[in-house]
């Protein structure tokens, strides 16, 4: 049955606020479990499997399946649409909601997270994840084409920001294809894209409270030259972020968005020294 058909047999009402298009193709869920890489022994948890098409995708090929889901009145959806599957366990909670702990705890070791998300929830749970977790592997996320385009952007393009360098810190983010509009239903105002971030901690930075500051204000005012910002940011004279700059071997006038994440570590560490 179609997913349109299982949404409407269940009597189902679609909530903006959750921000719901769900996907039908079975070519597309079976390519997006592909960029995944799931495998026989994966333990998989997904946030917002919807309407469960994906969540059916991925059961086929995973070890053991946990969803994370918000809307309740989904449960009838899921049951339908999962129907016979005995590897997926579905939690009708909002995942910001639950313990980090607890997730790995259920996960019981290494886990890939793939999801499905609205705008306005990406970056938080993103973050989250890439911050807290300590088991998880990867992130296959589904997303708006603009944020997948700064997620993967590079230094000193205009879609290159504070998010950018935030991901890339914890891992390695990479476009994996890119999705029509017309592949969900209802279908939204926009094309979204698939991307993948796989966990590296290649970057070691003493401080990473300071590090965060010095990230965000180098993007607070991007019309204005790097040296102002981290002044501004950082509480500190123009003439001592002029020194910190140049020491890294740059030039004052340079703007913080072509500094790469090194960069951006490298830069931490000298104002460390001085402190």
């Amino acid at each position: 049955m179609e997913i349109k058909q299982v949404l409407q047999a269940n009597n189902f009402r679609f909530n903006k606020k959750f921000g719901q298009n769900f996907i039908s193709d079975t070519n597309l869920l079976n390519a997006i479990v592909s960029d995944a890489q799931i495998c026989k022994d994966d333990v998989v948890i997904e946030i917002g499997p919807g309407a469960g098409s994906l969540t059916y995708a991925i059961a086929q090929q995973a070890k053991k399946v946990v969803a994370f889901e918000i809307d309740t009145n989904l449960k009838d959806v899921l049951k339908t649409t999962l129907l016979g599957v005995s590897n997926v366990e579905v939690i009708f909670k909002d995942v910001m909601d639950v313990d980090m702990a607890e997730i790995e705890k259920i996960a019981g070791g290494p886990y890939k997270v793939v999801a499905n998300l609205p705008y306005y929830i990406t970056t938080p749970i993103l973050m989250r994840f890439l911050e807290e977790s300590t088991n998880m592997t990867s992130m296959s996320i589904m997303i708006q084409k603009e944020v997948a385009d700064r997620l993967t952007a590079k230094a000193g393009t205009k879609d290159y920001g504070r998010v950018t360098v935030a991901v890339d810190y914890f891992g390695n983010a990479k476009l994996a294809r890119n999705v029509s509009r017309q592949m969900f239903y209802p279908q939204p105002n926009v094309d979204s894209a698939v991307v993948r971030i796989d966990r590296d901690k290649k970057y070691t930075c003493s401080d990473e409270k300071l590090l965060r500051q010095v990230v965000k204000s180098a993007f607070a005012m991007r019309r204005k030259v790097f040296s102002t910002c981290l002044a501004s940011g950082l509480g500190i004279s123009k003439d001592k972020a002029v020194e910190y700059i140049t020491s890294l071997g740059k030039q004052a006038t340079i703007r913080g968005e072509t500094l790469t994440t090194q960069e951006f570590v490298d830069l931490v560490e000298i104002i460390k020294k001085d402190r």
